[in-house]
């Protein structure tokens, strides 16, 4: 019989791959239907608004309730709204409807993680964390290769069917996760516990800042324009799935190694810096890439950078927060983080319309050694 932390770890994997199958192909995909750069922008930005506006009150409500496994099972359920009304209606304003409906999916990810991290002992947190980031980017990264495939043999509008498939399939498998029953509510006041607490505290709102710069960073970017600067250079959907696989593809191993061998070796503050190092520097050479072979190898290093800074800003968050409200403190660091997912795409793309993408690239760049600087000023435990 499968334990519950591989039964979970399951239902995760195939969740992301629901929701992360088409993103290669998405911004040219609504190229192709016609979408300006701008709207492109906005189609990718639709997904981290409705995450934004969610993350808080799904938090505070599952606290209050005492509760995970139901706010999962609706947003696997929103996963496959989303690809059929796609699948089923292909044009620019589906694929908005559709992104929004995938971040109330999305938002539902503060309870996948506290209640995988629930199934652990509570010094053993950073493993979960570690361990649940990389079933996420597994998913994804499954995903995005077999998108890619899918969508040569039998057309971009294909992956959103797989999508509605695999998240149908998680959807049934999801009803038998394990979740402890509460024996006793805990009652609690807003002033002690609440999220009145939370938002007073500066560490936790310096570490949700600065996930929130790195969202922006990768949402304009990753899963935002470098697919169309790779179109540029020549890249099908096949070679386009196969630009977010390779941007996946260490994620899986350095979500983990960050939050465990990367810390003792070489303390939290350097990796962190680290890791933001390499994602600014990309950011800055992308535009000005000649080869398709070597934008693929800048990928692999950006998802490094990428795996590294949030898999450790997702540990720092928590670390030392009360149980009573950690599905609260998770929503408002995954909130604020959506405020980047939401802009990112957005400047990007009014960025690209007037003054080119390159411009666009420099201008994210920027913010990245923002980041970066703002990342030394943290205070590290």
């Amino acid at each position: 019989m499968i334990n519950k932390k591989t039964l979970f770890s399951i239902v995760t994997i195939l969740f992301w791959f629901s929701l992360y199958a088409y993103v290669p192909q998405l911004s040219n995909y609504a190229r192709e239907l016609g979408a300006s750069y701008k709207f492109i922008g906005l189609i990718g930005g639709s997904y981290g608004l409705t995450q934004t506006i969610l993350r808080i009150p799904i938090g505070i409500i599952s606290d209050k309730l005492g509760l995970r496994k139901i706010f999962i099972i609706i947003g696997i359920m929103c996963a496959v709204i989303s690809s059929t009304l796609v699948y089923m209606f292909p044009n620019p304003y589906s694929l908005l409807w559709a992104r929004l409906i995938a971040g109330v999916a999305a938002a539902t990810w503060v309870n996948f993680t506290i209640l995988y991290i629930s199934y652990y002992d509570s010094h053993e947190s950073n493993k979960a964390v570690g361990i649940i980031n990389a079933d996420s980017k597994l998913g994804q990264l499954i995903a995005m290769f077999v998108g890619g495939f899918v969508a040569i043999r039998f057309g971009v509008r294909a992956i959103f069917l797989l999508s509605v498939i695999i998240s149908l399939v998680s959807l049934c498998i999801g009803f038998f996760i394990h979740e402890e029953k509460n024996v006793k509510k805990i009652k609690t006041t807003v002033s002690e516990y609440g999220f009145l607490s939370i938002i007073k505290d500066k560490r936790i709102i310096h570490i949700s800042l600065l996930a929130a710069l790195l969202q922006f960073i990768t949402f304009a970017t990753n899963f935002g324009f470098t697919p169309i600067i790779a179109a540029n250079l020549g890249a099908n959907n096949l070679q386009l799935g196969f630009l977010t696989t390779f941007f996946n593809l260490p994620q899986v191993i350095f979500s983990i190694l960050a939050n465990t061998i990367m810390i003792k070796k070489f303390g939290q503050k350097w990796t962190l810096l680290f890791g933001f190092t390499l994602i600014t520097t990309i950011c800055f050479i992308t535009p000005f890439i000649p080869k398709l072979s070597i934008l693929f190898a800048l990928q692999i290093v950006a998802g490094i950078g990428n795996a590294i800074v949030f898999s450790l800003l997702m540990g720092m968050v928590i670390s030392g927060v009360k149980k009573e409200v950690m599905t609260t403190t998770m929503g408002m660091f995954q909130a604020i983080y959506g405020v980047g997912m939401v802009v990112g795409p957005i400047v990007l793309g009014n960025v690209g319309d007037y003054f080119g993408l390159t411009i666009g690239f420099i201008v994210v760049g920027v913010l990245g050694l923002i980041a970066l600087y703002s990342a030394t000023r943290l205070d590290y435990i």
